[in-house]
């Protein structure tokens, strides 16, 4: 199945599902907007049935009424100066909300807060988890894993033209505009798996930029992350090897890192623990030996306009790749 429709069948993108105290805050602002600004349709459409009903009826024989033109009309004037007033206070009330919940969004205490710079390139999302101990940092790709419970603080920087996060269960939209730096904050209180999109249009494959962010226990967190810190396992058999060799002798070491051999290229995702993802290709397909050979045998077949080039192995080299690529867990 494609991913892309895989992934629209789950309701794990809702910003009417809060899951996380940011994503709260806004939803509470967007049911106060919604009721005040159905309450003030239905006042209008009210008002538009009641002249209606009451104007006097007339026919192509009666003559127009003038009398109106002669005399002020104080009722009406004074109905509309109330109106007015009562549509003056509304949109303070929604100003006054708007207020408060920034401040809201502002005040998320980050004790103990997660660190990780989120990079948007075109078209897929670069994580670097960051922390005070250097060697304890790695990077990743187009998913997030967060502990539930604890603050996130997400650094975010463009690599190339404006993106937009916004993962709707968790925390609104931010932009991602080259040169300058954003900072998104975010708590998740319920454990699962949540779909973010990027939200400004950035070209010809905005639309297959996704990113899952996998909210868990704290410890299932941490097992996570130390198992990232790790390098890439060493291939138990002969087909593995083969293949590394393969990914080392080939243009992949140009643009890819696979922590533990000489592949440091920074164009690309971090491979490192590629085999332990859930998509590729930002969320566009299931990361499993078909699509990740459809994948690096042609790309631009799966999705157009991607950097990555296309990678004519011949079968028995492409077979030891994927054996290869599938050992880094």
């Amino acid at each position: 199945m494609h991913a892309g429709v895989f992934l629209a069948i789950k309701p794990w993108q809702d910003a009417l599902r809060p899951t996380g105290v940011q994503a709260e805050h806004i939803g509470s602002l967007w049911n106060f907007t919604l009721g005040l600004c159905a309450f003030v349709f239905l006042l209008i459409v009210a008002a538009c049935v009641a002249a209606l009903w009451i104007a006097p009826r007339a026919d192509a024989a009666t003559s127009p009424d003038l009398d109106s033109l002669a005399r002020p009309e104080r009722r009406i004037w004074r109905i509309v100066a109330w109106s007015t007033g009562a549509a003056t206070l509304g949109l303070l009330a929604l100003l006054a909300a708007d207020v408060f919940t920034s401040r809201a969004l502002a005040r998320l205490p980050l004790r103990d807060a997660v660190n990780i710079e989120l990079v948007g390139h075109m078209w897929w999302w670069e994580a670097r988890y960051k922390d005070a101990d250097p060697s304890r940092e790695f990077s990743t790709a187009n998913e997030l894993h967060i502990p539930v419970g604890r603050p996130v603080v997400v650094t975010l920087r463009s690599n190339d033209v404006i993106h937009s996060l916004w993962i709707p269960n968790l925390q609104g939209k931010k932009d991602l505009i080259p040169g300058r730096t954003a900072t998104l904050r975010l708590r998740a209180d319920r454990a699962g798996t949540y779909r973010g999109q990027c939200a400004e249009f950035c070209g010809l494959e905005h639309a297959m930029m996704a990113l899952l962010v996998e909210a868990e226990p704290n410890d299932r967190y941490e097992a996570w992350a130390a198992q990232q810190r790790q390098p890439a396992a060493e291939p138990s058999d002969a087909l593995a090897r083969r293949g590394r060799e393969v990914f080392l002798g080939k243009s992949c070491v140009m643009c890819h890192t696979v922590t533990g051999t000489t592949a440091n290229a920074r164009l690309g995702p971090d491979l490192t623990h590629l085999a332990s993802r859930r998509t590729i290709g930002a969320g566009m397909f299931p990361n499993n030996r078909g699509h990740l050979g459809g994948w690096i045998a042609d790309p631009q077949s799966l999705k157009p306009g991607v950097n990555m080039p296309a990678n004519p192995l011949n079968p028995d080299d492409l077979q030891a790749l994927l054996a290869y690529l599938e050992t880094l867990k």
